[in-house]
Parts: structure tokens; sequence; C-alpha cells
């Protein structure tokens, strides 16, 4: 089945990971607002660290452009004796309607299972988040074929806990290759859209199986993210199924992230 990338937006979204000090987030936040066209595409989100969520979303009132903010994880109980972790409800009480959910650095470095994701997935849903759920493979995975193995797994897992239609159509789905994040290396867009079509084929079979149209997947956002920069952000987004791109190192100096932004429009 082809694809019709004219019925979704692009999406730009910066993580910035524990960088920015307070000063220095709401700094990068002006200038990136203020150098942004109003236009409605791209699509524009970013995802400063949790203590200065708050601060980031209330200087964006007012923005001419519409730029998201969210966090970039959250614990899957609603409340509790969780001593540094925050919630969904916190998040959007802060002001920011979306959440990183499944990055590679959670699972690789703070051992977060497919499980848990899954979970966070679900609490994100139900407190109106929307989340970003990211799959991705290890470079042992890729070089012994089981890249779509193993993102398979890891989108079954993190939408296991999601029944209703709507919900999962609230869902985006980020590809992090996890041996081209920070590494320098990037999977070339033939590379990157091979699992960006498997895992949109991969959707419509969860759509039909919550007995919905396998035509939803098609309005699903799936962005790539795997050390984006300006230089080959246009040739990733030609890629049919590449609806974005989720970016990190680039996304820390308001020039190389607002070009990637003009990249896409």
């Amino acid at each position: 089945m082809s694809t019709s990338k004219e019925r979704r937006s692009v999406l730009i979204a910066g993580n910035w990971k524990m960088y920015k000090s307070l000063g220095e987030a709401l700094e990068l936040t002006v200038e990136i607002s203020s150098g942004l066209p109003p236009s409605a595409e791209p699509l524009v989100a970013i995802f400063p660290p949790a203590i200065a969520l708050a601060a980031v979303a209330e200087r964006l009132q007012g923005s001419p452009k519409i730029i998201a903010v969210g966090a970039q994880n959250i614990h899957f109980e609603k409340e509790g004796a969780f001593t540094g972790e925050i919630s969904a409800e916190m998040v959007s009480a802060a002001g920011g309607p979306m959440v990183l959910l499944g990055h590679s650095e959670r699972r690789h470095i703070f051992g977060e299972t497919d499980e848990a994701v899954g979970k966070k997935v679900a609490r994100a849903l139900a407190a109106g988040l929307t989340p970003v759920l990211c799959v991705g493979e290890k470079l042992d995975e890729r070089e012994t074929n089981r890249t779509n193995q193993v993102v398979s797994r890891q989108l079954e897992a993190g939408i296991a806990g999601v029944s209703d239609v709507a919900q999962l159509g609230r869902v985006v789905i980020a590809y992090e290759p996890v041996w081209a994040i920070g590494t320098g290396k990037t999977a070339s867009p033939s590379q990157g859209q091979e699992v960006h079509k498997h895992l949109r084929s991969e959707l419509r079979a969860a759509f039909v199986a919550r007995h919905g149209s396998a035509d939803r997947a098609e309005r699903t956002l799936i962005i790539y993210g795997g050390s984006a920069k300006p230089d080959n952000a246009a040739e990733l987004l030609q890629e049919p199924d590449i609806d974005g791109l989720l970016v990190g190192g680039a996304s820390l100096k308001s020039d190389s992230f607002l070009k990637i932004c003009r990249a896409a429009t």
C-alpha cells in the first residue's frame, strides 16, 4: 500500500536532554520562537529539561509561531512516593502537552523495559498528553538483521495498553537507530525509509486489531531521530514515510535548529 504523505504534517522536535540552565533554556526558546516564520508548517516541539518546562511554556505564550513544549520523561503512576520522578499530570499543569517516552538513553542507560514504556504511554494518553514513542535498534541488532524484529517488539509493547483507536491515533512514533545517536553516524534516507515503512505497516495492523481502519496509520506521524543535522534534514524529509525529525545536539543552538525547521518548509 502506498503512503499519502500529503495527508500528514511535518514535525520538527528538539530534545535538549540534560543541557541548558533555566536562563539558557529561556534564551534559546526566545531565539527559536523569534526565528521561526508564523506559518503552520512545520509543526515544532521542544523538550527542555524538566526544571525549565513551565518557564519555557510560559515564555512561549503569545508567540506568533505555535511551539509545543514537552517533557523528556514521566513516571507511569499518577502520583506517589517516587522521589525524583514527575507525573503526566504535572507536565500537563506546567503547560507541556507532549512527552518523549522510551528514548534510547532511557532504555539503555536507565534500564527502562518495553513494559514500563508501554505503561508510560498509557498514562500519558490518560492525562491528555501526546506521547512520542521512541523505538530503535542497536548496532549489533542491525548487523544481525533484527532491526524490524526489534522495532516491532518495542512498538507493540509501547501501545499494548492503548485499546482505543482515537487514543492510538494521538501517538507519534520516533524511529531512532541507537547506533546513530550522538555518534555522528546517520541512517541513510533509504535505511530510515525502510524502517518507517515497516512501522507504518505495523500501525495499520494495530489500528485494525482495535477495530479501526488501517487508513488511520496514514495519518500517524513517524519521525526520524539519529544525528539529524541541517545538512541531511531535507534529504531525510523527502522520503515518503519520514514525517519529521527528532533532533538532539543540533537543537541546542538556534541557528542549526532553525535551519532544520526551514528545510521542512
